[in-house]
């Protein structure tokens, strides 16, 4: 497991549940212990991990990573590897690492994951799989231990497509969860009854089931940094303009989270596109008080 981050890690953790042997590494020691408490085994590079494989994952946070792991991959891995990619990265920056290791005998499949960090945890994702078929079918017995569902959508490239269509339609439905939960407290409903109301009709989503919560306890603790939200959108926005499709209510979206980001929230969950509609609308919600607690 290339990449220990909140994606990475519970992956890990569930292929180690579940008996399989996992050898992880990633930048940060302190994910790396992490991995180490599971029962997994930490290394602290890319090269000391490739001895002890022949199937990697890799959940990376930029291109300039996937590159730097693909000079390891391809100096240190066996011929017959399968690298599953499982990252939110551009089509072209993938394909490019494909065709490298596919030069040294080794094949990538493009698996990109729909699900937050919080739903990897409960094995609640999506895994959109395409390229080599013969190696989706090897591999597919490792998605069962970490994911809801698996599929093989094409050839290389068209998982990505998929999770770029998933993305876009997150980030329109976050947004008007927040709008519609806001318009609900400015007209003095029951904020929390409204949400309930509204999941189990025909206006639920996803995002009322996963960020609605959030947003009605103002917690935006991040279950995805709005940082790296931003990275996901802008590939997004790329790709429909490659294809010379508008995307009228996406790119209104976007201007949200742009204004989440321009007011300091970067390490906040994109739940946070709430306040920033709450503070549009002249609504200011102040945390609660903590209880104090009684003295002896």
């Amino acid at each position: 497991m290339i990449g220990l981050g909140i994606m990475g890690l519970a992956i890990a953790e569930h292929l180690v549940a579940a008996g399989v042997s996992v050898t992880g590494t990633d930048i940060v020691a302190a994910r790396r212990r992490m991995l180490s408490k599971t029962g997994g085994r930490a290394e602290t590079s890319v090269a000391k991990v490739c001895p002890h494989a022949k199937v990697f994952l890799l959940s990376l946070p930029s291109s300039a990573a996937l590159e730097l792991v693909t000079d390891e991959l391809c100096k240190g891995a066996a011929r017959g590897s399968i690298v599953i990619e499982t990252s939110t990265l551009p089509i072209p920056d993938k394909q490019m690492a494909c065709d490298r290791l596919k030069a040294k005998g080794i094949v990538m499949l493009d698996c990109p994951l729909s699900g937050t960090g919080s739903q990897a945890k409960t094995k609640d994702l999506v895994v959109y799989a395409s390229g080599e078929l013969t190696a989706y079918r090897k591999v597919a017995p490792l998605f069962e231990l970490f994911a809801r569902e698996h599929h093989h959508v094409g050839p290389f490239g068209d998982g990505m497509k998929v999770k770029m269509l998933a993305n876009m339609l997150v980030a329109i439905h976050n947004v008007a969860a927040a709008e519609a939960l806001t318009l609900a407290r400015a007209s003095g409903l029951d904020v929390a009854q409204v949400l309930g109301l509204l999941r189990t009709g025909a206006g639920g989503s996803r995002m009322l089931d996963i960020r609605g919560p959030k947003m009605l306890a103002a917690d935006y603790s991040p279950l995805m940094r709005l940082e790296l939200w931003q990275k996901d959108m802008s590939i997004i926005s790329e790709f429909a303009r490659s294809q010379n499709v508008p995307g009228f209510l996406f790119s209104a979206s976007v201007q949200l989270y742009a204004a989440a980001m321009a007011e300091g929230h970067v390490d906040a969950d994109s739940s946070v596109v709430c306040k920033v509609i709450e503070s549009l609308a002249g609504i200011e919600r102040r945390p609660k008080p903590k209880a104090s607690r009684a003295k002896a």
